[in-house]
């Protein structure tokens, strides 16, 4: 039977799957009463968002000119911090569908995702989606795509993946235009692990595709990454249902049960071969992804002792499984004096952060606090040595450091010609460099800057959406780490600093953030029985301050008559036991302080 593999790719919104609904009601791969809005998309996360997270592999047949076809699918995600996602799905396939709604015409992940396929050498297929509303212009949007990408306009197939129009075609078109696999290289089983995810029944569940060989029940197979064997209990294929089989063939695509319990045991894009006849070399496997944004999560309680240690467990092995469910996602252990330990999280932007962390809430059954999120730093010191750094606190001494570099994004934009002015404003006070500007179609255009990463991590993207009333888009990649004025801001909280507050910024907006930052802290900490100073320094030198009054007992209440004397007397001695409460007392800082860094603006 004949074999193509190919992945969905699209902009966010763009209708991948919903196609990937069609596709799966076309093949009859379910019936029209099984049916329901993205099939594919499991997770609650996913469905009450409208987004795809996940990668999905599906397995369907398709008879085109006579002849059944077995076509493998993946359905992506659209958004930029998924891009990991999508390229493991693209090094899996033969071709892909680039999706292209006809309202909305190429956007900037449009782009992205072309670009990557482009670089993974796979045919492309453009659709164009939604021509059934009233606003569609599908002829425009083709030649958008042809001026663009540079995809023939006739090439482009029409349809509608809500009613279903083109389907048919586009199956037909995926039969012919895409290219068979490759033919097997060497006679040894190599099979390549492109997602995974843990069941608590079974154990750790393996996707996979065979390049080479076979692999059969009963097989005992050796992760060639880790050296650990184990024996095939079960194979199958998802139908979407997961539907068993005795033998996964070569260049086909499926699971596997091995009775796999430790996490650690499995490796996205490690290469699976037979023990008995293990393959000389293992494939090629993924590039590791850039983690570029990174915060601290903690346990949410406040208890002592074992209650405390019981929910930091919690959050190890939350943490634990969700790893093997993106391996996107880094940690390691961290610890705090105000929060007590947690771990040090990296991921590939704030949309990701923000997915992880409600993963960990809702699948781990854990709650957390989050610190304020900071980016990479390479750090040049004056014995000619780079260091890498993740947080404020690991900078060395400043009399050591010859510069900071902080990592330079190339972003692109695409928004509608009105608001050209105002996001040049945006990104000239990002401190954006204008690198271009490109004509796209009547009435947009392409803006391309470079901006340093940690200017667009905060409210960037709000920001753009909220100019250009919702039709702005941006795609960014890192290109370079450059040296600025960079400098550690530390938050001292009654003369002592908290370093889980502390942040690198540009000198020239370190007061600006700084006093943000202790406007909020002011709020959020309780008046003691001490006047509380909060300072934000650099270096030795005091950059901005907020006060906390004490909380004042009328200490003369009671005293009535006599000289004044008796009163400053009292007055005095309350003074006094101020003076000396305030050098031995300590201010408990809330959690509610730490999570409100993450609502300042600019």
């Amino acid at each position: 039977m004949p074999i193509r593999n190919f992945s969905i790719i699209a902009h966010i919104d763009h209708g991948k799957s919903t196609l990937a609904d069609r596709l799966l009601q076309a093949t009859r791969a379910v019936t029209d009463r099984e049916s329901r809005n993205q099939m594919l998309d499991t997770m609650d996360l996913e469905r009450e968002r409208g987004i795809t997270i996940k990668a999905s592999a599906v397995t369907v047949e398709h008879e085109c000119d006579g002849e059944v076809y077995q076509l493998n699918f993946i359905d992506t995600p659209g958004h930029v911090d998924f891009a990991y996602e999508v390229s493991r799905a693209l090094t899996a396939c033969e071709g892909a569908l680039l999706v292209v709604d006809s309202t909305q015409g190429v956007e900037a992940q449009t782009v992205a995702n072309a670009y990557l396929a482009v670089a993974n050498d796979l045919e492309l297929i453009p659709v164009v989606n939604k021509i059934d509303l009233p606003a569609a212009d599908p002829d425009r949007v083709a030649m958008e795509i042809e001026s663009v990408l540079g995809l023939p306009a006739e090439d482009c197939i029409y349809c509608s993946a809500k009613t279903g129009e083109g389907i048919t075609d586009l199956l037909d078109s995926l039969c012919r235009k895409l290219p068979p696999p490759d033919e097997s290289t060497v006679p040894e089983t190599r099979a390549l692990i492109f997602d995974s995810h843990y069941d608590e029944y079974r154990g750790v569940i393996v996707y996979f595709r065979v390049f080479d060989g076979e692999l059969s029940v009963g097989d005992k197979i050796r992760m060639m990454g880790t050296g650990r064997t184990f024996t095939v209990t079960e194979l199958g294929r998802y139908r979407p249902q997961p539907e068993k089989a005795k033998t996964i063939g070569t260049n086909e695509v499926g699971y596997m049960v091995a009775a796999i319990k430790t996490l650690a045991d499995v490796r996205v894009g490690d290469t699976i071969t037979l023990d008995a006849h293990p393959a000389p070399e293992a494939l090629p496997g993924y590039e590791e992804p850039k983690q570029m944004v990174f915060c601290d999560f903690y346990p949410a309680t406040q208890d002592e002792g074992s209650g405390r240690k019981a929910d930091f467990e919690a959050l190890r092995e939350a943490v634990e499984k969700l790893q093997l469910n993106d391996a996107s996602f880094t940690f390691d252990v961290q610890h705090s004096e105000a929060l007590g330990f947690g771990y040090r999280c990296g991921f590939l932007g704030l949309l990701h952060m923000e997915i992880v962390q409600e993963r960990l809430e809702r699948e781990g059954g854990v709650e957390i606090v989050q610190t304020a999120p900071t980016v990479t730093y390479h750090v040049a010191t004056t014995d000619d040595k780079v260091l890498e750094i993740h947080n404020p606190a690991e900078l060395p001494d400043p009399t050591n450091i010859a510069e900071i570099r902080e990592p330079i994004v190339k972003i692109e934009i695409i928004c509608p010609d009105e608001n050209i002015g105002d996001l040049m404003s945006l990104c000239d006070g990002r401190r954006g460099i204008f690198q271009g500007q490109h004509f796209i179609s009547t009435g947009r255009q392409m803006l391309t800057y470079e901006i340093p990463l940690a200017e667009i991590i905060y409210d960037f993207y709000d920001k753009l959406k909220s100019i250009t009333r919702g039709y702005g888009t941006m795609d960014y990649e890192i290109i370079d780490f450059r040296a600025d004025n960079l400098v550690k801001v530390q938050i001292l909280v009654n003369e002592r600093p908290v370093e889980a507050l502390s942040l690198i910024c540009h000198r020239d907006s370190g007061e600006k953030r700084s006093r943000v930052i202790l406007q909020k802290l002011r709020k959020q900490i309780d008046r003691h029985q001490f006047e509380i100073p909060l300072q934000a320094a650099v270096g030795g030198k005091i950059i901005a301050r907020e006060t906390i009054k004490a909380v004042r007992k009328n200490v003369t209440a009671k005293c009535y008559g006599g000289d004044v004397t008796r009163k400053r007397k009292l007055l005095e001695k309350q003074k006094a036991g101020k003076r000396r409460m305030k050098t031995v007392g300590s201010v408990t800082i809330p959690q509610e302080a730490f999570l409100s860094i993450l609502d300042q603006t600019e």
